[in-house]
């Protein structure tokens, strides 16, 4: 049995969840409103305060859809309520970033600066020239943007230079060594 698709959801104070016949699920919350669209085969009820999804078979594709549908809502309800971010980290010598308006303009050595406008329900930050905070409540949409902003300079093994995750650890190689 799915240990993830098992676990209830407790729905928080001030979230609305309605879940319609088809299993499309909304939720709204003090953040915002998604909606996500559940495999039908997914039973989802909610009963005094929680959320629960259960599978109507054990067959191979009922018990990988069960805890991914449970994890998709409470990636939504966990969205509406406190919202998620990601940091990124700009290093090396003339790699900048700077924001203007709903603009995130990048210097990462390219012979131009490179500009991406925050999609809807996004909104980047930059508290210093060498940081990048995404934030949204969708996570799908938080995660892909981010991935979108280090695409543009993937961290680089010799020196370490590029985009990277705040928490992300680039393995270092060494450099050629002179043949004597």
């Amino acid at each position: 049995m799915s240990r993830i698709g098992r676990k209830p959801i407790t729905i928080p104070q001030g979230v609305e969840v309605h879940v319609d016949s088809k299993n499309l699920v909304t939720v709204k919350g003090p953040k915002g409103q998604l909606q996500e669209q559940i495999n039908k085969d997914m039973k989802i009820h909610i009963e005094n305060n929680e959320l629960i999804v259960e599978r109507p078979t054990n067959n191979k594709i009922h018990r990988s859809l069960h805890g991914l549908s449970r994890t998709l809502i409470n990636n939504m309800v966990e969205g509406v309520t406190k919202g998620y971010e990601k940091k990124l980290q700009v290093v090396g010598v003339g790699y900048r970033a700077a924001k203007q308006g709903n603009k995130l303009t990048l210097n990462l050595g390219f012979s131009h600066p490179v500009e991406m406008i925050d999609p809807p329900g996004i909104t980047t930050e930059v508290p210093n020239p060498n940081e990048i905070i995404v934030k949204g409540i969708d996570k799908q949409l938080v995660g892909n943007y981010a991935a979108k902003i280090r695409e543009w300079r993937e961290p680089e093994p010799y020196k370490g230079k590029g985009i990277r995750y705040a928490d992300e650890a680039v393995r270092r190689k060494e450099g050629k060594t002179g043949k004597k």
